[in-house]
């Protein structure tokens, strides 16, 4: 079995002058829902496809599988998608030995930047760099499946200040 194990940050401050790389990333959802996904992503010009679901009593770890497609499967997958793709650059920082992925968002959930940091074990700790803010691990707003269906620009004042 694969699993994910992950953190999930704001972003609040600068640190693409600490990129090693940057992907555009075009990612589509053929279900989902908070416990389960399938989804499938074009990064750069590879496909991929990808099943998640939860464990119970963890919103650290999740089940991941994930394998490469051709990029012309995904261009046609993406059609049958659930509305609302997710459009964003990773960008991959390299902090105290620690690989950090920091997602910036496009279309329509432009303004919202967020950060995984990948765990060998749950209680893994780790330096946070300063451009990290609040944590909103758990919080299923900020799975990128939510924010396919409800996304960014849609979110009240009090669901981008809740955090």
């Amino acid at each position: 079995m694969a699993y994910e194990i992950e953190r999930k940050y704001i972003v609040n401050g600068e640190y693409k002058h600490l990129a090693t790389s940057s992907t555009y990333i075009v990612q589509g959802y053929i279900f989902s829902n908070p416990e389960k996904s399938v989804r499938v992503r074009l990064k750069g010009d590879r496909g991929f496809i990808t099943v998640k679901s939860t464990i119970s009593d963890t919103s650290v770890t999740r089940n991941e599988w994930e394998y490469p497609i051709p990029a012309s499967e995904v261009n046609e997958l993406l059609r049958i998608c659930e509305p609302s793709l997710i459009e964003k650059t990773r960008y991959i920082v390299y902090y105290k030995n620690q690989t950090i992925e920091i997602d910036e968002f496009y279309g329509q959930n432009e303004g919202l930047q967020l950060a995984e940091v990948e765990l060998s074990f749950e209680n893994q700790q780790f330096d946070k760099p300063p451009f990290l803010g609040s944590e909103v691990t758990g919080d299923a707003k900020y799975l990128n499946a939510s924010l396919s269906k409800h996304p960014y620009s849609e979110w009240t004042d009090e669901e981008k200040n809740a955090d």
